[in-house]
């Protein structure tokens, strides 16, 4: 059995600039494994707290060395000479040492951090990919791996909290379905990401891209940016689909969502979706309402949920509570995964077995501030057949997601 024999943290940065902790998990016959935790712009109010410093002499108060004070002082004694392979355990353990509802005393940010490179030690023990570790843990040690390729979800044209232009949705996707293999997949989407490029300079539009490596044009409105992508796809519409992220919450205020120099009421904006949905070939809209807002979230469920995936990100946060509530009442028929909103491994895969089973599709996505940590690309796989949104085709932290998800797919092909 090996065991953690030492755990260090120290603070690097992230995408945009940040620090960040990074967690090295070194075990007893010296396998090594290293995780890094993201870092979001759009938040869910229910998401687990991010442990920052606030001492505002110091990188603007978003220092991480108070999280770092706390894997070597509480965590690392308290793990240490645990067996790397006992993941369930250490993570309720660090839920056990946080003891808050949402990560506020050890961080969320800590948390995932650890928990990340205690599967990554794992995985280096056993000489497999951390995507074997986390398939492991989905289903069974006995049940066999089956690759199914995930499906790219790129974020091609940023607005919202993610660039300074006029748009308020905040993410405008691409997404190849129906390829035979991932590699294919991303083929596809680099034509269209580049014939985007072309288009943008033709109608004198800027393509400086945004926080996630997607374009950042002032467009003028939603439909605007619709027609163009459309452009962009051009004959591919049959594979290429177009997704969103609304945010929803990023724009609502006082029961009025602010879009497109309109204030819309729910029942507005749900007419809204319907149309563009009837106009342009959608596939997928996250957030499309404000989160909190769990009748009118039922209600859109009710009106769209055959013609598309309703995923929710900001009002599930990968919480299985919130999750199984969502299954329960009937709202959404997707979830978005993403480690860091719910700290631990092993709650992140609670809750995707909790979709999975109740036949919800599984999206599995990067946050705004990201690193060259690359464990969202063998979670992807491991779910088989889930989304895989790690952000655009520029910006190397989002790039290097897919190009893993290449390498693991010629292991298993």
């Amino acid at each position: 059995m090996h065991r953690i024999q030492k755990i260090k943290a120290r603070e690097i940065f992230n995408s945009r600039g940040w620090p960040t902790i990074e967690v090295e998990v070194t075990t007893s016959c010296g396998k090594v494994g290293c995780a890094i935790a993201p870092s979001g712009a759009s938040k869910g109010v229910l998401e687990a707290c991010e442990l920052l410093d606030d001492d505002k002499e110091r990188l603007s108060g978003r220092g991480v060395l108070r999280a770092i004070e706390n894997v070597h002082k509480i965590i690392a004694p308290a793990l240490i000479g645990k067996s790397v392979a006992a993941q369930t355990e250490i993570d309720s353990l660090l839920i056990q040492l946080d003891g808050t509802r949402n990560k506020s005393v050890l961080g969320a940010n800590t948390i995932t951090a650890v928990s990340l490179a205690v599967a990554k030690a794992n995985a280096s023990v056993r000489s497999v990919p951390l995507c074997t570790v986390f398939h492991n843990l989905l289903t069974s040690e006995t049940e066999d791996f089956v690759y199914v390729p995930p499906v790219p979800m790129l974020n091609v044209i940023n607005g919202g909290l993610h660039a300074d232009n006029m748009l308020a949705i905040q993410e405008f996707m691409i997404c190849p379905v129906g390829c035979h293999s991932f590699r294919e997949s991303m083929e596809k989407a680099a034509e269209v990401f580049h014939r985007l490029k072309v288009l943008l300079k033709q109608y004198g539009k800027s393509t400086n891209v945004g926080d996630e490596g997607g374009f950042a044009p002032d467009l003028s409105s939603t439909e605007e940016t619709l027609g163009l992508l459309s452009e962009a796809i051009g004959d591919d519409g049959e594979c290429i689909k177009i997704a969103l992220d609304a945010a929803s919450s990023t724009f609502y205020k006082d029961g009025k969502y602010s879009i497109d120099g309109k204030l819309l009421n729910v029942n507005e904006m749900i007419d809204f979706y319907t149309a563009i949905i009837e106009r342009y070939n959608i596939i997928s809209i996250e957030d499309p309402l404000q989160e909190s807002d769990w009748d009118s979230w039922q209600l859109i469920t009710k009106k769209l949920s055959d013609k598309i995936y309703i995923v929710g990100d900001d009002i599930f946060v990968t919480n299985p509570k919130m999750i199984e509530r969502g299954i329960r009442t009937g709202v959404a028929n997707a979830v978005l995964v993403k480690i860091n909103q719910v700290g631990t491994v092993t709650e992140t895969i609670e809750g995707i077995k909790l979709a999975r089973k109740a036949g919800y599709k599984v999206v599995i996505s990067h946050r705004s501030g990201e690193t060259e940590d690359v464990s969202i690309a063998h979670l992807a796989v491991a779910c088989g057949g889930a989304f895989l949104k790690a952000g655009s085709l520029s910006r190397s932290e989002r790039v290097a997601k897919y190009n893993e998800v290449l390498r693991l797919e010629e292991v298993f092909l």
